[in-house]
C-alpha cells in the first residue's frame, strides 16, 4: 500500500498506513492479551525537516570526497538553523496530538523528534493500531503487528513513528570468558589485558592528555557503581575520568547487581574508552531498549551542546531483519547529523559471526552497524606482550562461543569509498552488491580479553562490544593531537595507506566450523574490514593528509 492510499483500519477512513511501519511479532511470543487501555506511555515521532533529507546526504557526501584540511563541519546552531522542524509542520503535530487526547512531552526541532505520552487506548485510535501484550519466553512486552496508520494531512510529515511497541530492540556484544574462573585462570597465563596494554599493543600515541574530548556512549541497560570505577582506575594507575550521566525517556544509571548482565556492557565501555583515552569525559546516555529508546538516545548524543561529544561509542545492535525499515531510517538520519556536525560514531559488528544469530540459513549484519554513516568496529584475537603482536587473526570461537560479525548490508548500498575494497557479493541468494561490515577491528576474543571490574567482580570480558570503546578512545586521542575532529572518518581510513593497519589474513566467521561465506584475506575482508590499527601510524597519516577545519561551538 502505497504512503497516500487511503485505509479503514480502526474507523478511521482518513488515515493512510506509515509506509515501513510494519511490525510482527517475536518467534516465540505468545499474545496473551489486549494491552491495558489505561497505560500511559510515550512514543517519538520523526518528523521531515525544512531542508528535504537528500540535501543533507548531499553535502555529507560532499564533505567525505574532500581532503581533511578543506572540510568544514556545521557547527550545533548551525545545523539547527538549517535542518530544524518547519513550525508549520509541529503545528500540525501539535492539533493531531490534542484531538487524540495526547500530550506533548518533548521536542527536538535539531534531531526532527517529538515525544508524545498519554495512554495506550488514544495511541490505538491516534496510530489506527491493536495493542497488546505478547509473552515471550525470556521476556512480555507491549506490542502491535501491521502497519501504522498516521492522518492523510501527516503522510508527508511523520516519517516514523517508533515506541508503540516496546519489545526489546538491541542486544549487547560482550562476552565473559569463563565467568567463574576466567579472571584468575588468564591471569596466571597471560592471555587477558587492561586497555591501556591493548593501547600499547596497537601503538596508540602515548601521554596524550584528552581533557578537550568528551565520548559518549550509548547504553539501553544496566548501569555501573562509581565504587567500582575508583577501585579500577586506581588499579591500574590511571585518574578518575569525568563521568556524566544523561538520562533518556526516563532511564538511569541502574546496575541490576548482574555482572553478565547490561552491567557488564555498561562497566567495559566505560573502563576501555576512560582507560585509553586517558582525560576525556566520558558522557554515559542511559535509555529504554526499544526502538525509541535507541533513537532518542542518539540524537541526545548528537545534539548534546552541553557535553558535546566528538565521538561516539555503541555496542548495542541487533540484525537488520530485527529493525522496521522506518527504525533504520530514523536512526540513519541521526548519524548523518553526526557527519554534518563531525561527530564519530563507532559500532560494534556483532558477536555472531555471519549469521548474526539469526537462524535461517542466510548471512546477517548487524544494524547500527551497517549504516554507512558510522565506523564498523569487527573483532580478532590478539595475542602479544608489550610493543609486540605475536599473532592476530579473526576471532571465531565456532558454535559454542561468539565470532566477529561482518558480511554485506541487505538495507544499505554500497558507498562510493568502499567500491576500491573489494567487498565481494552477498553470500544470500542473489548476490546483493552492498555496504561491506565492519570497517575496521580490534582485539574482541573474550579468551584474550580486558581485565574489567562490574559490580565487585574481576572479569575478563571481550566481544565487538569492547571494540567500539577502544577505536572511539583512539579518535578520541587522534581528535586531541589535530585539534580538531576528524568526524566521518570512513572515507579517509580506506583511503590511507595499508601499513597503518595490522591486515588480518587468517580465520573467517563462519561458526558453524565450515570455512563460510566469508574468510579473512589481503586487504579488506568481511570478517576483520581494513584491519586492526597501529594508532601512531594511523594518526600521522591522518595528520598528513590534512588537518580537519571546523567551526566549533564556542558556548559551553
Amino acid at each position: 500500500m502505497k504512503s497516500h492510499e487511503r485505509s479503514s483500519h480502526g474507523g478511521h477512513s482518513h488515515h493512510v498506513r506509515l509506509p515501513g511501519s510494519e511490525r510482527t511479532a517475536l518467534p516465540s511470543a505468545q499474545k496473551i492479551g489486549p494491552a491495558d487501555p489505561n497505560e500511559r506511555m510515550s512514543v517519538t515521532l520523526l518528523l521531515r525537516r525544512s531542508s528535504p533529507d537528500t540535501e543533507l546526504t548531499r553535502v555529507i557526501e560532499e564533505m567525505g570526497s574532500r581532503p581533511l584540511h578543506q572540510r568544514r563541519h556545521l557547527s550545533h546552531e548551525e545545523f539547527a538553523a538549517t535542518y530544524n522542524v518547519n513550525p508549520d509542520d509541529l503545528k500540525k503535530v501539535e492539533e493531531f496530538a490534542h484531538d487524540y487526547g495526547l500530550d506533548v512531552n518533548q521536542v527536538n526541532s535539531a534531531a526532527g523528534t517529538v515525544t508524545l505520552s498519554g495512554l495506550a487506548a488514544s495511541f490505538s485510535k491516534a496510530f489506527g493500531v491493536d495493542l497488546a501484550n505478547y509473552e515471550h519466553p525470556e521476556f512480555t512486552y507491549r506490542g502491535r503487528t501491521g502497519h501504522v496508520h498516521i492522518p492523510e494531512n501527516l503522510a508527508d510529515i511523520v516519517q516514523a513513528v517508533l515506541g508503540l511497541d516496546n519489545r526489546p530492540q538491541s542486544g549487547a556484544k560482550f562476552r565473559i570468558f569463563d565467568k567463574k574462573e576466567g579472571f584468575v585462570r588468564a591471569m596466571e597465563t597471560g592471555v587477558s589485558y587492561t586497555p591501556p596494554e591493548v593501547a600499547q599493543l596497537y601503538n596508540f600515541p602515548s601521554n596524550v592528555n584528552c581533557s578537550d574530548q568528551c565520548i559518549g556512549i550509548i547504553e539501553l541497560g544496566g548501569g555501573y557503581r562509581p565504587d567500582d570505577l575508583k577501585e579500577y582506575f586506581t588499579r591500574i594507575g590511571i585518574p578518575q575520568p569525568n563521568i556524566s550521566d544523561v538520562s533518556v525517556d526516563g532511564a538511569n544509571n541502574a546496575p541490576t547487581g548482574d555482572s553478565g548482565g547490561p552491567d557488564g556492557e555498561v562497566a567495559l565501555d566505560i573502563e576501555v574508552a576512560a582507560a585509553v583515552a586517558q582525560g576525556a569525559r566520558i558522557a554515559v546516555y542511559f535509555a529504554p531498549n526499544t526502538d525509541a529508546g535507541f533513537l532518542n538516545a542518539i540524537t541526545t548524543a548528537i545534539h548534546d551542546t552541553r557535553n558535546k561529544p566528538s565521538v561516539i561509542s555503541i555496542s548495542w545492535g541487533g540484525p537488520e531483519n530485527a529493525w522496521t525499515p522506518q527504525a533504520i531510517q530514523a536512526m540513519n538520519r541521526a548519524f548523518q547529523d553526526a557527519a554534518a556536525l563531525g561527530i564519530t560514531v563507532c559500532c560494534a559488528s556483532g558477536d555472531n559471526g555471519s549469521s548474526d544469530g539469526v537462524n535461517d540459513g542466510r548471512v546477517h549484519v548487524d544494524f547500527p552497524a551497517s549504516s554507512p554513516y558510522v565506523l564498523a568496529c569487527g573483532g580478532t584475537r590478539l595475542e602479544g606482550s608489550g610493543r609486540t603482536i605475536e599473532r592476530e587473526f579473526a576471532w571465531n570461537e565456532g558454535m559454542n562461543g561468539g565470532a566477529t560479525g561482518g558480511g554485506v548490508s541487505d538495507v544499505f548500498n554500497l558507498p562510493s569509498w568502499q567500491e576500491n575494497a573489494h567487498v565481494p557479493p552477498s553470500a544470500n541468494p542473489g548476490g546483493r552488491i552492498g555496504r561491506g561490515i565492519p570497517d575496521v577491528a580490534g582485539n574482541a576474543d573474550p579468551a584474550t580479553g580486558y581485565q574489567v571490574l562490574v559490580d565487585g567482580q574481576q572479569l575478563s570480558i571481550g566481544g565487538t562490544s569492547a571494540v567500539a570503546p577502544l577505536w572511539a578512545g583512539l579518535i578520541a586521542i587522534i581528535n586531541q593531537k589535530l585539534g580538531h575532529s576528524v568526524g566521518f572518518v570512513n572515507p579517509v581510513l580506506y583511503s590511507l595507506p595499508t601499513q597503518v593497519f595490522h591486515d588480518i589474513t587468517s580465520g573467517n566467521n563462519d561458526m558453524n566450523g565450515d570455512n563460510g561465506p566469508y574468510e579473512t584475506q589481503s586487504g579488506w575482508d568481511a570478517c576483520t574490514g581494513l584491519g586492526s590499527p597501529d594508532g601512531t601510524k594511523l594518526m600521522d597519516a591522518i595528520t598528513q593528509v590534512g588537518i580537519v577545519k571546523t567551526v566549533q561551538d564556542t558556548q559551553e
